[in-house]
């Protein structure tokens, strides 16, 4: 019982020091890094430029990408050569990649940054023109959550976590029968 309740205190006392976390102060120049970041990531997924290593680069040594596609998460993704093979390259050789193939160009609107107490956190929507090879065809993709830390490197993604609605350029859910 004396456990339990000196555990009891200890969150009771924890949850005020943590609800008092400021979120850190970020710069001009912390946001412009950030929105290059993402438009970084845009350029390097549509390329897949060093074999796909650019594109991995982007996240912190301990950073992943969660994909959940229609409303379904997938096994998140971590560590240099996963992420490089995820962007096409990597043991895949940027051979074959569809998007690319089709000439597919992504494009992230609506980008909005909040500051953390530990780096900064964002959302943003995905949009790609191209879609079957029709340069006119743009089409939403759903959006982006992210967490963004500030390393030795510059900001890179933690945690990139991507609520998709296609699935191959396809709608990952069927629409309601009728």
């Amino acid at each position: 019982m004396k456990t339990m309740l000196a555990c009891a205190v200890a969150i009771l006392v924890a949850v005020p020091a943590i609800a008092q976390q400021k979120p850190m102060t970020l710069t001009a120049m912390d946001y412009v890094e950030i929105q290059q970041l993402v438009a970084k990531y845009a350029k390097f997924i549509d390329s897949c430029s060093n074999n796909g290593y650019d594109y991995a680069d982007l996240f912190s040594a301990d950073g992943v990408f969660l994909p959940i596609v229609g409303g379904k998460p997938i096994t998140g993704i971590q560590g240099r050569e996963r992420l490089a093979e995820v962007s096409g390259g990597g043991s895949r050789g940027c051979k074959n990649v569809g998007w690319i193939q089709q000439g597919v160009r992504h494009l992230y609107p609506n980008h909005v940054i909040e500051a953390t107490a530990d780096g900064a956190k964002g959302t943003v929507d995905m949009l790609m023109i191209g879609l079957g090879g029709d340069p006119n065809k743009i089409q939403y993709d759903g959006h982006y959550e992210d967490v963004y830390v500030k390393t030795p490197q510059g900001w890179r993604f933690k945690q990139r976590t991507h609520h998709a609605l296609l699935n191959g350029g396809r709608p990952a859910t069927p629409p309601p029968s009728k």
